[in-house]
C-alpha cells in the first residue's frame, strides 16, 4: 500500500475548517497548502500527511496552531489497526453484558432479516436463553436480486429495539449507506458494516466518524484480501480520529471468501484469523453461518473458527428455518443453537420450554 512505510502525521481540526483555513495552516508549517501526494482531506475535521521523514517540531508546531486541536504521529510502518495512539485498543464493549476481547467468546446470534415481530422476539429468546451475549438481525439487508426482500427499515429497527427490552440483549444491524447511519446509530448498540460494502470507504469513515460513537462491526469482503480488510479498518479508525472518540470501538469478521471451491457458499479462511491477529490489536471474530451455506456445517465452522482464535461468533438462527424469508439454508433452529452453544462451552446450551 502506498504510505505504509513512511510516517503519516494525523493533524485533527478543531472544527469545520474552510479549504483556505487548512491550506493556512500547513503554509505556515512548511507544508504543501494544496492537496496531493503528500496529504489528504477527510471529512471536514481530519488531514493527513504522508511525509518522507517526519520533522522533529513538526507535531508540536502544527499542535500549536489555532484550529487545530490535536495531532498524532504514526511512525513509519505502524497505521492506526497496528498501533492506535489511545487507550482501549483490543476490547470493545458491546452493550453492558460483555466485551469482543474478552476471555470469554462473545456469541452473537439471531436471523438473518427481523420479518415480523413473532419471528423475531420468538428467535430472541430462544437465543438469550442459550446464554447468547447479543442479538443480530437485519432491517436493511443488501440481496444479490433486487427482487428478494430487502428488509423493513426502519420498522425492522424499531422491532430490534422491542426485542432488546424483551431480553436485554443489545443489537447488532447493518446500515447500507451513509443515509442510514443516523437511523442505525439511534437504536442499535452495534453498527455492522457487510462484506458488500467493505469497500465503501465514505460508509466505513462516516460511521466511524459518527457522533453516537456506536461501535463498528465490519465483515471481510468475500473477495478481499487480508491486507484489503485492514486498510478497510482504517478507514473507520480514521473517522473516529476525525470524531474525536477515544477508543476505536472496531471488530472485524471473517465471514468466508469466494474461492474456486462449489462445495460450500463460501470458503472460510480460518488462517485469516491468526493472520489478522498478528497485525492489528483489534478484536477478530467469525461468521460460521455464511460461508458453509448449510446449516450441517455451522457447529464445525464455529469451532474450527474458537480453536484458531476467534474471540466470538455471528451466528444465523430463526425458529424456523426452513421458512425463513432468506438464508434459511445456513440458519440453525433453536434446538441446534442449543446443542452448538453447549459443544463450545458458552451459555445454558439449553432451549427455553
Amino acid at each position: 500500500m502506498n504510505g505504509n512505510h513512511e510516517p503519516v502525521v494525523l493533524v485533527v481540526l478543531a472544527d469545520d475548517a474552510t479549504q483556505k483555513r487548512v491550506a493556512g495552516i500547513l503554509a505556515a508549517c512548511d507544508l504543501p497548502p494544496r492537496p496531493g501526494p503528500r496529504w489528504r482531506r477527510h471529512g471536514a475535521r481530519l488531514v493527513t500527511l504522508r511525509l518522507a521523514a517526519a520533522r522533529g517540531d513538526l507535531v508540536a508546531d502544527l499542535q500549536a496552531r489555532p484550529g487545530v486541536a490535536r495531532v498524532f504521529l504514526l511512525p513509519a510502518g505502524t497505521p492506526l489497526f497496528a498501533a492506535w495512539p489511545l487507550e482501549g485498543a483490543g476490547r470493545v464493549p458491546l452493550g453492558a453484558r460483555a466485551a469482543f476481547g474478552d476471555p470469554a467468546p462473545v456469541i452473537v446470534a439471531g436471523p438473518c432479516s427481523v420479518e415480523n415481530e413473532a419471528q423475531l422476539l420468538a428467535t430472541a429468546e430462544c437465543v438469550a436463553a442459550a446464554g447468547a451475549a447479543g442479538l443480530r438481525g437485519g432491517a436493511f439487508k443488501p440481496r444479490s436480486s433486487p427482487y428478494d426482500f430487502g428488509g423493513l427499515g426502519a420498522d425492522g429497527l424499531a422491532l430490534l429495539a422491542r426485542a432488546r427490552a424483551r431480553t436485554g440483549l443489545p443489537f447488532v444491524t447493518e446500515a447500507l449507506d451513509p443515509t442510514q447511519l443516523d437511523a442505525v446509530a439511534a437504536t442499535a448498540d452495534m453498527i455492522q458494516i457487510g462484506a458488500r460494502n467493505m469497500h465503501d470507504t465514505e460508509l466505513l469513515f462516516r460511521a466511524g466518524a459518527h457522533p453516537a460513537a456506536k461501535p463498528i462491526l465490519l465483515k471481510r469482503g468475500f473477495g478481499a484480501t487480508v491486507e484489503e480488510f485492514l486498510y478497510a479498518a482504517e478507514y473507520v479508525l480514521l473517522g473516529r480520529i476525525a470524531g474525536g472518540h477515544a477508543e476505536p470501538g472496531l471488530v472485524l469478521c471473517e465471514r468466508g471468501i469466494r474461492t474456486f471451491e462449489t462445495g460450500t457458499r463460501f470458503t472460510l479462511d480460518v488462517a485469516a484469523i491468526p493472520a489478522l491477529q498478528q497485525r492489528t490489536h483489534l478484536p477478530v471474530i467469525a461468521d460460521p453461518s455464511h460461508a458453509p451455506g448449510a446449516r450441517a456445517l455451522v457447529a464445525p465452522c464455529a469451532r474450527a473458527a474458537l480453536a484458531a482464535g476467534a474471540c466470538g461468533l455471528l451466528v444465523e438462527v430463526h425458529p424456523d428455518p426452513d421458512r425463513a424469508w432468506c438464508d434459511g439454508a445456513h440458519s440453525l433452529d433453536p434446538r441446534g443453537f442449543a446443542e452448538l452453544m453447549a459443544a463450545i462451552g458458552v451459555g445454558t446450551g439449553a432451549t427455553r420450554d
